[in-house]
């Protein structure tokens, strides 16, 4: 197909495709699937081989929120059954954490609803990272507490932060229609904040809110713009008691479709899959480590995930191997010590928006292993060298994408999601609150 002929070849030099060309990836067909997945798949692979970063979710604070946040179980309003639950302190927060770090993730996300910190929550969250740190050589922790004001980035960076998400969600032309006390603005704000101190920027969006295409496209063209080293994709999660509720538009086909385009807009970023990989990839989770190089590990904020050790074993049977806490995760032209953060993570301002020649040159192996000819939740809710894989040419293994559904569902249910109506079937079966982990008696997932 001469589209993702095109889409392969300015992957590979951090060179952009058209909004027209990032729209005809959504637009293939499920017939197509897997030759989307294996051409963005050689875009990975280029740049990040077949390591998978791990991410843990810490849920400082649940629950409660003044922001009305339709997609977002902690919302105003919400009569979801979540755990609620007032701050962590720094030492309950440091076990959640060390749980996470022992399954294999390199990085700690913290995590705590509201709009925004006050310069008392900053404090608080400052003595937490400073906790994990001292307990835990090399992690890297990022924060997530929502809309900063001023100096709250760089009070955080001080504290040993080494990245900052805040996601923009959902494209600026129908973020109203998502959310009303506050704005997009505000989101793309406290993303120049972190930018702004130093941080790694982490940003992403959310899948199935009933956008278009074409919000879609905007919004990841709107996340290149803005760089972020790190862009988490979401699938909407329909908890009941939500506005959202009823909006079951995800296959696990489109899915792929979606962390494709991502890839392709971002060739150079760590993708990440987060929340909602279960309910709507399913059995195709394995295919779409040949697009993300990053996931969760666990648990999410409100919701249970996959178990820890499947997740492991996941990611040993699709080929791919879990990136170790040696490792520096992006490529090398993005990574400049002391440029932005002083981990590993730390990255130069020559991001996914540069369409700079790869500083590698042709035909010589990208910080990934490929060589570069193709060889070899509310504004405080997170849902925020390898070795040489095989040729470009090859398409992905697959046997997840023909495996039988799981007995749970019947053919029945298979032929919904697939039928005439076109309408996604809604899974209800499988959004599980979490009732494990961080503000529980119970051991977490990891």
């Amino acid at each position: 197909m001469d589209l993702l002929n095109t889409l392969v070849d300015k992957g590979l030099r951090r060179e952009p495709p058209t909004r027209d060309e990032a729209l005809a990836v959504l637009a293939t067909s499920d017939d197509d699937v897997l030759d989307v997945v294996a051409a963005a798949g050689r875009v990975r692979r280029h740049w990040f081989g077949r390591r998978v970063k791990l991410n843990y979710l810490v849920n400082l604070k649940s629950g409660l929120c003044p922001e009305d946040c339709s997609y977002c179980s902690q919302r105003l309003g919400s009569t979801a059954g979540i755990l609620k639950y007032t701050w962590l302190k720094p030492e309950q927060a440091s076990q959640a954490a060390a749980a996470g770090l022992a399954g294999g993730a390199k990085r700690v996300c913290l995590v705590a609803s509201g709009r925004g910190p006050t310069d008392r929550d900053v404090a608080r969250v400052s003595d937490t990272i400073k906790a994990i740190k001292e307990q835990n050589e090399g992690v890297e922790v990022c924060a997530c507490l929502g809309l900063l004001s001023d100096g709250q980035a760089e009070r955080l960076r001080d504290a040993g932060a080494d990245a900052y998400n805040h996601n923009l969600n959902t494209s600026e032309g129908t973020y109203e229609r998502i959310t009303t006390t506050h704005t997009y603005a505000d989101r793309v704000d406290t993303v120049r904040k972190a930018h702004g101190a130093g941080l790694s920027a982490c940003s992403g969006l959310i899948a199935g809110m009933g956008e278009s295409d074409a919000d879609l496209v905007d919004v990841v063209f709107a996340l290149r713009e803005l760089d972020p080293d790190s862009v988490p994709v979401n699938f909407l999660i329909p908890f009941e008691g939500t506005p959202l509720a009823k909006e079951w538009n995800l296959t696990p086909q489109r899915c792929l479709r979606v962390l494709a385009m991502v890839r392709f807009v971002c060739p150079d970023a760590e993708v990440r899959i987060a929340g909602g990989r279960e309910v709507h990839l399913r059995t195709l989770q394995p295919l779409a480590l040949h697009l993300a190089n990053s996931l969760f590990l666990g648990d999410y904020l409100t919701s249970e995930g996959q178990a820890g050790k499947a997740d492991l074993e996941m990611i040993a049977d699709a080929g791919f191997e879990v990136e170790g806490t040696g490792e520096v995760t992006l490529p090398r032209h993005r990574v400049t010590a002391g440029d932005r953060g002083t981990s590993p993570a730390a990255t130069s301002s020559a991001g996914c928006a540069s369409s700079a020649e790869s500083v590698c040159g042709p035909g010589v192996p990208a910080a990934g292993g490929e060589a570069s000819d193709g060889s070899a939740a509310g504004p405080g809710c997170g849902p925020c060298g390898g070795h040489g894989g095989t040729t470009g040419q090859d398409a992905p293994a697959v046997p997840a994408a023909r495996t039988a559904p799981p007995a749970a569902v019947g053919a029945t249910d298979v032929a919904d999601e697939a039928g005439s109506t076109g309408v996604p079937k809604a899974r209800t079966d499988l959004v599980a609150v979490r009732r494990r982990g961080a503000g529980t008696d119970v051991a977490p997932n990891a």
